[in-house]
């Protein structure tokens, strides 16, 4: 969306907001509750505004976009990588949201993961310097293309980062206070093919259950997302249905191109262990919510979590995703391609341009920016 005059944070949230307006219903609430966040720190900026990174990105990276074409993720950060139990019961570890998935060049989920460690760890969620940090990243991508990819499957390899991951399991208590704290809903209030769609995941018919309206996330925030909770066995279990839209991507590039939701083409075609409760059912983005099948927090892992071996990890599983699009040579070819130092470059250019819009964004202050601190220092 080059232009003379590119339009400000305000106008390109404001047009985007539109045009999903038109493809989804958007809450008015959450809207307000995610403008909100977008003001409080960069991070939760970048999480927040996908579509405006895909504005950006494709000026300021130029020479980046003639990179090799994958399936990519867009919308990538290292707050997008969780846990889920495969067909088999076993722990597996990952990115775990595809909202924004899109046929873009590798280098953009490469430059958007890289950009945001370079946020995390100024706001001391990654104890580690930027440039170890691309080059972690870099390494892990390198190494999971040259060995042909991998799923992360913490059972019997990945110790380090099963100890990271596991330990937040620990306290499930917290999870399910959290949904508990749902406020509920009549089932007439959840639009039908909703609850068809969560019904369709649960272990027995006619559960008694109980509806809520989940406030989560940030990219999605103003998305439809309804929980349905039921008591199974003596215990409580939950499912989750998140409405579905086409990328920012789409919108961006004036909606020339493929509109189609591509999140379950994602899954399916990744060097990935599915999850067996995540799939796209007509409109709706439904997965099954417990405390080891959810996104995982900087600040919820240990203190003494390796910063080295969680990004090389976060740069291997990206290469899984793109392997499922993409020839592992033709994408090793092009990484050698390019000059080096080219992601610390390029993250720091785009950190500079977020910044630079989030600081448009809370508009001026007075004394200090009251910058609420990620990572370890607050959640959000």
């Amino acid at each position: 969306m080059a232009s003379e005059h590119p339009p400000t944070i305000q106008e390109a949230s404001a047009a985007y907001e539109s045009w999903l307006g038109g493809h989804i219903t958007l809450l008015p609430e959450d809207l307000a509750h995610k403008h909100t966040a977008m003001a409080s720190g960069v991070f939760p900026f970048l999480r927040a505004t996908f579509y405006r990174w895909i504005q950006l990105w494709p000026q300021i990276c130029a020479p980046l976009r003639e990179a090799a074409t994958v399936l990519a993720v867009g919308d990538l950060h290292v707050e997008n990588f969780g846990t889920w139990r495969d067909a088999e019961g076993r722990l597996v570890w990952g990115i775990n949201d595809f909202d924004e998935a899109f046929h873009l060049p590798y280098t953009n989920d490469l430059v958007r993961l890289a950009t945001s460690a370079h946020l995390a760890i100024a706001d001391g969620g990654l104890a580690i310097t930027p440039k170890d940090g691309d080059t972690a990243i870099l390494d892990g991508y390198r190494k999971c293309l040259e060995d042909g990819g991998r799923a992360v499957v913490l059972a019997e390899h990945w110790r380090a980062l099963r100890r990271m991951a596991t330990e937040r399991l620990k306290d499930p208590e917290r999870f399910w206070q959290k949904l508990d704290a749902l406020p509920l809903l009549a089932t007439e209030r959840v639009p039908a093919d909703a609850v068809a769609a969560l019904a369709a995941l649960l272990p027995a018919a006619n559960l008694p259950l109980r509806y809520g309206h989940r406030i989560a996330g940030l990219g999605s925030l103003g998305r439809e997302r309804y929980v349905a909770i039921a008591d199974w066995h003596g215990g409580r279990i939950a499912r989750e249905a998140k409405a579905a839209a086409p990328s920012a991507s789409v919108w961006a590039r004036h909606g020339s191109g493929e509109s189609k939701v591509l999140y379950q083409t994602v899954l399916e075609k990744s060097v990935r262990c599915p999850d067996p409760f995540v799939m796209l059912k007509q409109r709706w983005i439904v997965r099954r919510l417990a405390p080891d099948c959810s996104r995982i927090e900087l600040a919820e892992l240990p203190e003494e979590q390796d910063a080295v071996r969680l990004l090389h990890s976060m740069g291997w599983e990206t290469a899984n995703i793109h392997l499922g699009s993409a020839n592992a040579q033709t994408l090793l070819l092009d990484l050698a391609s390019h000059p080096q130092g080219w992601l610390h470059t390029a993250a720091k250019e785009m950190r500079a341009a977020v910044t630079a819009d989030w600081e448009a964004w809370r508009g001026p202050v007075s004394g200090k920016p009251p910058v609420k601190k990620e990572g370890k220092a607050a959640k959000n």
